[in-house]
C-alpha cells in the first residue's frame, strides 16, 4: 500500500492536464526511464521500479530502462514524444533509507545521483528543453551502494511501494 503523500504527489506531477507534448496533437504519454546499477545494492532501485511497472502494461505509459547512461536513451524519449517524463533513481537525499520523494529537477542540489556520467539535472533540462515535456525525478533513498551487494529490505519495501503508488497515479 503507497503512503497517501507519495501517491498525491505522483497524481499532482503526472496528471494535470497531461498536456500534449511537442509537436503532437494529442495528450498524452509517460515515460518512465529506470536508471542506476544492478551492480551497486541498492542503486538498483529505479530499474527494479521500471521493471515491473512495465510488467504493468499501462495504457498510455512507456518504460524505457537505461542503467547508469540515461543519456543514451533520449533519441527513444524524443520518439516517444511524451507530455510527461519520470525518472526514477536511487538518489542520497540524507534521509532515512528507502525515503521515496519527488525531486524538482532544478533543485537536484540537495540530493546526489552519483553513478552517472551525465548529471541528472542537465539530462532533465536538456530533456524538457528538446521535448516540451513536464520531467519530474523521483529519488529512492539507498541504504547501500556496496558494489555486488543486494538490494536493502528497507529499499524493497520502497521499490513495492513506488510502484503500485505509480500504478494507482497512472491509471486516473
Amino acid at each position: 500500500m503507497p503512503s497517501a503523500s507519495l501517491l498525491e504527489d505522483l497524481t499532482r506531477a503526472l496528471q494535470p492536464g497531461r498536456p500534449a507534448a511537442k509537436g503532437t496533437a494529442s495528450a498524452g504519454t509517460v515515460v518512465v526511464l529506470g536508471v542506476g546499477s544492478d551492480l551497486r545494492a541498492d542503486d538498483a532501485a529505479g530499474i527494479r521500479v521500471a521493471e515491473r511497472l512495465a510488467r504493468l502494461s499501462l495504457p498510455g505509459v512507456r518504460v524505457v530502462i537505461r542503467g547508469t547512461a540515461p543519456e543514451n536513451a533520449t533519441a527513444e524519449i524524443r520518439r516517444l514524444a511524451p507530455s510527461h517524463l519520470l525518472i526514477v533513481d536511487a538518489a542520497e537525499m540524507g534521509e532515512d533509507p528507502g525515503s521515496v520523494r519527488l525531486i524538482d529537477p532544478e533543485e537536484v542540489g540537495g540530493a546526489s545521483f552519483s553513478t552517472h556520467s551525465l548529471p541528472m539535472s542537465v539530462l532533465a533540462g536538456y530533456l524538457r528543453g528538446e521535448l516540451g515535456c513536464r520531467v519530474t525525478l523521483l529519488g529512492i533513498e539507498p541504504k547501500s551502494l556496496a558494489f555486488g551487494g543486494a538490494v536493502s529490505p528497507e529499499v524493497e519495501t520502497a521499490i513495492g511501494e513506488t510502484v503500485a503508488a505509480l500504478e494507482e497515479a497512472l491509471r486516473v
